[in-house]
């Protein structure tokens, strides 16, 4: 038997006499794509990982099986179904040949033969030997699959479970890490839902007897954050689904209670007024316990900070089960929030999620201009303000302290040169005024002759704002294609086809690096990548040991030794707004001066220096730009190394110049060998990037690798066709020669991919319409295919 038969005619039935897919809620899971497999240009990925069975019981992945044909040994897929297991958490991991069945235990180590498939209820037994009432009542809701149009991925079935996990084991503080991309609120709907029909409650959890539905508060930090959870949260009934703004409040005097899933964010909690009209924050008008359930969405931002007025909310509403929801691994800036939850119950990196295949990797082009840093000369002239003479100003400088109208303006020729105009473009800059400064610019430069091409998008320009946020967002709509910003949009904007981010400020924070490289990575059909136009040396954020890596340890407070700290914090300062303490109102704090940190500014309030270039500088700007590659280990590499790792590679592929072009010569060995570089990560659109970069542009693919193995200087495809027409048409017909030429046309405009034969019929049907036509011409369609194969060995 292969393996197909063995499957079939031993495992299945073995498996259904033991009560698989038969018992309620147990399902035996066929051909389970794991992870999709990384995507490596072209349309293409890499290997999937795909397991072979997955049983599946009570909402559960208790154990993978992997399966090879009858007569291998049984533990030939023994390692594969340990691997699959681990990422699928599963107890147990299975081998079997069809005959014999091997078992390993993952949590123990113990493994070896047993003598046939165990039952479903054996099987749970033997996972949770410790009985938990609501692990069962929650296994026992299935997930809400949209009219079947969805299915957890393996890593958000793992976060639903660990979270509910949690939650039946009595924990109060619960964390989720994932990576911005990987589906937060869909996880947080579902977690919602199965709490919602198991009827889960602060009350319930006590008694273990189900009772009234639970009250769950969805709490973010932005109207847009909280309307697409309102939205993702569509299947739950109407008379469910509450949002809370403060219009409402203030139209009907009161705040809502009727309903299961309320919806708000956290300024909105905070403003509200007392009979006498005094600020008074609405959360109060809810008792501390109305709430069993809270999520709090992008809670790095600061929900469980000391210092801010979030805190008080969640305190207030101590006695709910609360699950925090972040995109960053602990870093310094929000060591606050782990200490609050606690060590998250799951994590997802980015990095995993690119090499899995659920985000999109991305590359870095690095680019240096002569005016990076600036120190002025009395040849130029001070527009406005004072400036210092001698002063060397640096990034951080421009904008805020310095403006330079020549330089912004080259920085943005650059971008636009390099990007499809068509492309959807973040650029983030210094200030609202930057931005404002750079949307100008962009539709000054602009080649697509809609007035709308560029739009800022800030906290000053409010819904206006907000509502060409929403059209970016739309993947039907092309206008706005650019967008800037300062702050705003680091997190929360859910637009899938973002092809390219550029980086015109300093951003000195790793989770806000993190958080901004999240709003390219999330997948779209077509897209293989994005790029990182880097201007601010940002890329250096990338050679921290603490890019991807593990949250780490909390450490102890410098001040009174403990950890999570215990010292009296000094009370935060009044909004600058309102001047109330936390702050009532709903706008966010203007920023502050650029150069005393201060609102209202406490300095001599100089005003930002504006420089014109002396005549002639402008006109010397110059600029060099080096592109990133994604290695498999999670770090952008530059283009030199990776030519580096490219050398090191190909020996493995092809021993020498001959068989180099003896494998290239032949559309199926050039196929394989494609294929194996892409396998290893040198996939076709990276060997494009380094022809663009050895002035191989137009050269054939062919060229960049053996300029790469053998140091032979490239030369263009249209050079090659030359060099070999006339032995390439010797052997062949008129006719013949005359599909030949249209072919090589393609390949000169083109490249070689021109030359696969699964181009071959599109070919046909360019040059003669029909099949008909082209035999007609050419002979049958054998020799159609032997003439199109033939020539290319005389091309190289």
């Amino acid at each position: 038997m292969n393996e197909a038969e063995t499957r079939a005619e031993l495992i299945d039935p073995a498996l259904k006499e033991a009560g698989w897919g038969v018992v309620d809620g147990s399902r035996p899971r066929r051909e389970v794509i794991i992870a999709p497999g990384r995507l490596i240009g072209g349309g293409r990925r890499g290997q999937r990982d795909i397991a072979d069975y997955v049983l599946t019981y009570r909402g559960q992945n208790l154990a993978v099986i992997e399966a090879k044909k009858c007569g291998l040994p049984v533990t030939e897929g023994l390692g594969q179904a340990k691997r699959y297991a681990e990422r699928l958490q599963a107890r147990y991991a299975f081998a079997t040949n069809g005959e014999d069945i091997y078992r390993v235990d993952m949590h123990t180590g113990t493994e070896g033969p047993v003598e046939a498939w165990p039952a479903p209820d054996d099987l749970w037994n033997a996972t949770f030997a410790e009985r938990k009432v609501w692990r069962e009542r929650f296994g026992a809701v299935p997930f809400e699959a949209r009219g079947g149009a969805w299915e957890a991925r393996y890593y958000q079935h793992n976060a639903i479970n660990s979270a509910l996990e949690a939650i039946a084991d009595g924990r109060d503080r619960i964390l989720l890490t994932l990576a911005t991309g990987t589906g937060k609120t869909a996880i947080a709907f579902q977690i919602a839902w199965k709490l919602f029909h198991a009827r889960w409650s602060l009350v319930a959890r006590e008694s273990g007897e189900t009772g009234r539905l639970p009250r769950i508060l969805f709490l973010a930090d932005r109207n847009i954050l909280a309307d697409q959870a309102f939205n993702a949260f569509s299947a739950f009934p109407d008379d469910a689904l509450v949002r809370i703004d403060p219009e409402s409040i203030r139209k009907k005097g009161r705040v809502p209670k009727n309903g299961s899933l309320f919806f708000t964010i956290f300024q909105t909690f905070m403003s509200g007024r007392d009979a006498e009209g005094n600020p008074q924050p609405s959360f109060g008008d809810y008792p501390p316990d109305f709430f069993d359930f809270i999520v709090i969405d992008e809670c790095h931002r600061g929900g469980a900070n000391d210092e801010s007025t979030w805190r008080g909310i969640l305190e207030y509403f101590s006695p709910a089960v609360q699950l925090g929801l972040t995109a960053t691994p602990r870093r310094d800036a929000n060591a606050d929030t782990y200490d609050y939850f606690g060590e998250p119950v799951y994590i997802y990196s980015l990095k995993d999620g690119i090499n899995d295949g659920f985000l999109t990797p991305f590359k870095v082009r690095q680019i240096a201009t002569t005016l990076d840093e600036y120190v002025y000369t009395s040849d130029d002239q001070v527009v406005e303000g004072e400036i210092e003479e001698g002063k060397r100003y640096i990034e951080d400088d421009f904008n805020r302290v310095i403006e330079i109208e020549a330089r912004e303006k080259y920085r943005v020729k650059l971008f636009l040169e390099s990007i499809d105009p068509r492309e959807k473009t973040l650029v983030f800059c210094a200030t609202q005024e930057h931005a404002l400064a750079v949307r100008d610019l962009v539709n000054q430069m602009k080649s697509n002759p809609d007035p709308h091409y560029c739009e800022r998008v800030t906290a000053n320009d409010g819904a206006e704002g907000e509502r060409w946020l929403r059209a970016f967002q739309d993947n039907e709509k092309t206008i706005p294609t650019v967008l800037t910003t300062s702050q705003k949009l680091s997190t929360g904007v859910d637009a899938r086809n973002v092809r390219h981010i550029v980086l015109m400020r300093p951003v000195n924070s790793m989770i806000e690096f993190k958080q901004i490289i999240g709003r390219g990575t999330r997948l779209f059909e077509g897209k293989d990548y994005f790029t990182i136009h880097d201007f601010v040396k940002a890329y250096e954020h990338f050679e921290d040991e603490e890019w991807d890596g593990e949250p780490l340890p909390p450490e102890p407070c410098g001040r009174c030794g403990n950890s999570p700290c215990t010292c009296v914090v000094d009370p935060p300062r009044p909004c600058p707004v309102c001047g109330q303490r936390p702050c009532v109102c709903e706008k966010p704090p203007p920023e502050a001066c650029p150069v005393c940190g201060e609102y209202p500014c406490v300095c001599d309030n100089r005003r930002k220096v504006k420089v014109k270039l002396a005549d002639g500088k402008e006109r010397t700007i110059q600029h060099m730009a080096a592109t990133s590659f994604w290695s498999p280990d999670g770090k952008p590499i530059s283009a030199a190394e990776f030519v580096q790792r490219l050398f090191g590679e190909l020996p493995e592929l092809f021993r020498n110049e001959d068989e180099l072009r003896e494998l290239w010569s032949d559309p199926e060995t050039r196929r394989r060998l494609l294929a194996g570089l892409e396998e290893k990560g040198y996939g076709i659109e990276q060997l494009r990037e380094i022809g663009k970069l050895i002035e191989a542009e137009n050269s054939d693919l062919y060229d960049v690798l053996a300029y790469i193995a053998f140091a032979l200087p490239p030369v263009t495809r249209a050079e090659r066709v030359a060099l070999h027409r006339e032995d390439i048409f010797r052997p062949y017909d008129f006719h013949q020669r005359e599909f030949l030429d249209f072919v090589l046309n393609h390949y000169i405009e083109r490249g070689v991919t021109e030359l696969d034969t699964e181009k071959l019929p599109q070919l046909i049907t360019l040059k003669y319409n029909t099949v008909d036509d082209a035999v007609y011409e050419l002979g049958e369609v054998k020799n159609i295919r032997e003439v199109f194969v033939g020539f290319q060995r005389n091309l190289y």
